[in-house]
């Protein structure tokens, strides 16, 4: 129960200090109204003997009734805080002591200046109106130690001055902190957005492949058992892609979604299979060893030529490609080239998928080219390195 007030309290204060732009620490501010409120008793209490009645409860009032407007209201006035402090310091020092704990009330007004006001001005009212007051009460008032006082008040200043530097620190770490989250997260999606489209864009080529098998086999060679043939791959593709859009959706989420691996370079083969089952006519050549490829840069090379090969039945229909994979000591090298004829070269140019390619070539400091070349598309993909 204690740590549900507690907590509660905490927030109604947090929420007082957000509302009037402040942006102090919960505890700060209840901190400086503690000590002032100490150093007003002390003060008081030095004075009960040598002033009236009334000044010494003027001086009490004003200092407590910014903190009950603070608790009544869930309002806070640094303004009318500082003022007050300033005004019961000078009551208090009508009648000095030695020691004296009255000036330390300028100190505290010097020190929650030079931390919450937003003005260059007002810090400096506020500092001069209370080194001010210490002039007066020394010269008129007999005020002991007036010089050791006003540099405790600039050392207020200072604290202040240096609270309100932390906190800006604080502030802009806090905003770069958030910004650079944001950004990974947008990358992160960017980046689930590319896999899901890959996968959706190149099942949906293939089961369309093989669903305009089943029909031709359908409606010209009444040929049911070539049509079923060509519908169970499509089942089987549309399967596959599902289970890949789960697993690549599933990152978004914060438990693992499954135990089987995204795609990597070992697949394309299947790929290029599957592609060339469903009615695309593909070659696939592989030179040196794979396991010289990383797993990052297997998924990047897998989903340029799923893309690739997407584009080709998109905008080269009856076309035929072949895909070539070189994984040597100096690098590795993917070019995937189709026929294209000339009444759909514009098609292939403008495509969004070229997009894509080019920010997993980047994402792999790979190099990347598309583009025609006599009468073929050839995109072609150059990683410097490898792996040793």
């Amino acid at each position: 129960m204690l740590e549900i007030l507690r907590d509660r309290f905490r927030a109604r204060v947090q929420a007082s200090l957000t509302r009037a732009g402040l942006t102090l620490p919960w505890w700060g501010a209840l901190c400086a109204s503690a000590v002032s409120f100490v150093f007003t008793v002390v003060a008081l209490v030095q004075r009960d003997a040598l002033l009236p009645p009334e000044p010494i409860a003027l001086a009490g009032l004003i200092v407590i009734a910014p903190s009950v407007i603070w608790v009544v209201t869930d309002w806070i006035m640094p303004w009318v805080r500082m003022t007050a402090l300033i005004i019961a310091a000078s009551v208090l020092l009508i009648e000095p002591v030695l020691p004296d704990f009255a000036p330390l009330l300028l100190l505290v007004a010097a020190t929650e200046a030079g931390s919450v006001l937003r003005t260059t001005w007002g810090i400096a009212l506020v500092t001069i109106v209370g080194e001010a007051v210490l002039v007066v009460a020394g010269i008129w008032g007999g005020l002991i130690g007036g010089p050791v006082y006003m540099v405790a008040i600039l050392l207020g200043l200072s604290g202040g001055l240096m609270v309100r530097w932390y906190t800006r620190v604080l502030d802009a770490e806090r905003g770069n902190r958030d910004a650079s989250r944001d950004k990974a997260l947008l990358a992160e999606r960017q980046r689930i957005a590319r896999e899901v489209h890959d996968v959706v864009g190149h099942s949906l080529s293939i089961t369309l492949l093989h669903l305009t098998g089943a029909r031709h086999a359908l409606q010209q060679d009444r040929d049911v058992d070539e049509a079923i043939e060509a519908l169970t791959e499509a089942e089987q593709v549309g399967r596959a892609a599902m289970a890949d859009i789960r697993r690549t959706v599933g990152l978004l989420a914060d438990s693992p979604s499954g135990s089987a691996p995204l795609p990597g370079v070992e697949d394309i083969a299947t790929l290029v299979e599957r592609t060339r089952s469903a009615g695309l006519a593909v070659r696939y050549t592989q030179e040196g060893d794979l396991g010289r490829v990383g797993a990052s840069e297997g998924l990047g090379l897998y989903r340029i030529v799923q893309e690739s090969l997407v584009n080709v039945v998109k905008h080269a229909p009856g076309a035929t490609a072949e895909v070539r994979l070189n994984a040597g000591r100096s690098g590795l090298k993917l070019i995937v080239s189709n026929t294209l004829p000339a009444t759909v070269r514009r098609a292939a140019e403008d495509g969004s998928g070229l997009a894509g390619m080019a920010v997993r070539a980047a994402q792999l400091g790979a190099d990347l080219s598309a583009g025609p070349s006599g009468r073929q598309w050839i995109v072609q993909v150059t990683v410097p390195g490898g792996k040793p």
